[in-house]
């Protein structure tokens, strides 16, 4: 099962994610999504995945406690999409995708040794 994992390369909880797909031999692409900004098709995709906007923030990250409360309540996808396009960061991380569509968030190794099949 091919797996992307979608991150920040100088994330510490991506690093932990990756370092563990590594040694459980679990074949995988990283992106770094501030580096490779994801179409907006994508974050939909995401959105819908992980249960809604809210859920995909990262809100007690310091680039959301500095946006101006005017950014903090998008109205709707287009500034959504606008936000994170701007703020790619405030994705909570990693955002992991296999091939076979879904999509999960987050690190953990209980969480991913029960994603991954691994005892």
């Amino acid at each position: 099962m091919a797996t992307t994992l979608y991150g920040l390369s100088n994330c510490d909880t991506c690093r932990k994610a990756r370092k563990w797909l590594d040694r459980f031999g679990v074949e995988h692409a990283f992106v770094d999504y501030r580096d490779q900004r994801q179409a907006p098709e994508t974050l939909l995709e995401w959105r819908d995945a992980l249960g809604g906007w809210d859920a995909m923030i990262n809100k007690s990250s310091t680039t959301w406690r500095t946006l101006p409360e005017t950014r903090k309540s998008p109205g709707s996808d287009a500034e959504w999409k606008l936000l994170l396009k701007e703020y790619p960061q405030l994705v909570r991380r990693p955002v992991v995708v296999t091939d076979d569509g879904t999509v999960t968030q987050g690190f953990s190794d209980n969480g991913f040794k029960k994603r991954f099949g691994v005892g």
